[in-house]
């Protein structure tokens, strides 16, 4: 897709402005880029997978199975962890389903929502401050899901659910619309002095 995407629309800078006078064509730099990280890739997800497959494995996976005890804490995978913390943060378990799947579809409506006119947040210092505070809140949502279901870590899920959701529906759209309106208002500033 990424290719696909760099064929059409080429490549930006870091600036965020398009510049089309000055391209650089697609094959031979690009692909070679492209071939290179996905070759570093290969190798070091072979690493893990032949000379060391358990390293990112729970502990309690190696503890044998008992049929007749429910295991007091069932974790799933490293990268599935904040998702599984937003399900349990629902109290209604087709509700927690249904926000669970929507925390991965969600991620579809960003180009809706993100209305800025400068693409990139090279210089939208709003824009960075929100984006790494969701960092921090998906790592949270991520320490949650390994934790146990007890009383502070249950509001603290709800609370992370809430702004993770609240990120891509409220945050990113006022926040654009609030960069946009600097963006213009720059300019004018300037033509007064």
């Amino acid at each position: 897709m990424h290719l696909m995407a760099l064929h059409v629309h080429g490549s930006s800078n870091p600036v965020g402005i398009s510049g089309n006078l000055d391209r650089i064509p697609m094959h031979s730099y690009f692909i070679f880029k492209d071939l290179i990280t996905v070759f570093v890739f290969i190798l070091f997800f072979s690493l893990f997978v032949f000379y060391s497959p358990n390293t990112l494995g729970h502990p309690d996976n190696y503890i044998p199975g008992n049929p007749m005890v429910t295991p007091p804490s069932i974790v799933p995978e490293w990268y599935l962890l904040p998702f599984y913390a937003i399900l349990r943060s629902i109290p209604d378990k087709l509700g927690g389903v249904i926000a669970m799947f929507a925390a991965i579809l969600i991620l579809l409506i960003l180009p809706i929502t993100d209305r800025s006119v400068v693409r990139g947040n090279t210089f939208k210092i709003l824009s960075k401050l929100a984006f790494y505070l969701f960092v921090f809140n998906f790592i949270l949502l991520g320490n949650l899901g390994q934790l146990h279901v007890e009383v502070p870590f249950i509001e603290l899920g709800q609370y992370a659910t809430a702004f993770y959701f609240s990120y891509y529906i409220i945050i990113v759209p006022v926040i654009s619309s609030i960069e946009n309106i600097l963006f213009y208002i720059g300019p004018l500033s300037l033509k007064n002095k």
